[in-house]
């Protein structure tokens, strides 16, 4: 069956979904009564020959052509924000326990992933740092702590639906859980500069096993990584 949300990879994916189905049910809805009464008034006063056309005020009667719009418009608008209430209590407001925290750097114009090493803290020497691919354990609730040094950014994974604005000066925490294996478009949803086309990003769902081994080759990158840029400096001392 054809359906046109990308692919549902993290937990809260389908109730993000049902929200914007929602929203877009019922603005179709009021959009296909107000074109039926655009055309009804189209048909019912058009030109005719021996008709003069009147002058029609915003006053009186008339007003209410604007007024119950508003009214039905504010309850919809209040309905919405009662039903998908704890949708947005679940994902924005409330952390629950992790298993696994991720820093994400946004600079222009890539994206730096940085996990702990075996001591399990940030900020030692055995930290591992991804360069635009964000490696995530299947059914893992992951919190990621959102930076960035230079511009505004926007932290996008369309199908986990998430997206989070990065502002500098500001560390921003959330959070995700992968459902799916797969790899995933990770995007910067936020023009920020000459290089914004191109900052483009992978978040790879690995299994258990396949995590560990990710996690591992990435390390081993990073210090064949820092041996060459220590040799390559001692060439030029």
């Amino acid at each position: 069956m054809w359906d046109y949300f990308p692919s549902a990879a993290s937990s809260y994916a389908g109730d993000i979904d049902n929200a914007i189905k929602l929203v877009t049910y019922i603005v179709a809805a009021w959009t296909a009564v107000a074109y039926l009464i655009f055309f009804y008034f189209l048909i019912a006063f058009r030109r005719r020959k021996g008709v003069r056309t009147q002058n029609v005020t915003g006053n009186g009667k008339a007003m209410l052509w604007i007024l119950i719009p508003t009214f039905i418009i504010a309850i919809f608008d209040f309905g919405i924000d009662v039903i998908n209430h704890d949708i947005w209590t679940n994902i924005k407001v409330e952390m629950p326990e992790t298993t696994r925290t991720v820093k994400v750097t946004a600079r222009q114009w890539m994206w730096q992933f940085t996990y702990t090493g075996p001591d399990g803290e940030f900020g030692t020497s055995d930290d591992i740092t991804t360069t635009n691919q964000l490696h995530i354990k299947i059914n893992e609730k992951t919190k990621f702590e959102l930076s960035s040094p230079d511009v505004l950014h926007s932290f996008s994974i369309p199908a986990f639906r998430l997206k989070q604005d990065v502002i500098p000066g500001r560390i921003i925490t959330g959070w995700f859980e992968a459902v799916k294996e797969g790899n995933y478009d990770l995007q910067c949803a936020e023009i920020c500069g000459l290089g914004h086309t191109v900052m483009g990003a992978r978040a790879i769902v690995h299994s258990a096993e396949n995590f560990d081994k990710a996690l591992t080759a990435a390390a081993e990158t990073q210090k064949s990584e820092q041996l060459a840029a220590a040799n390559l400096s001692s060439v030029f001392e």
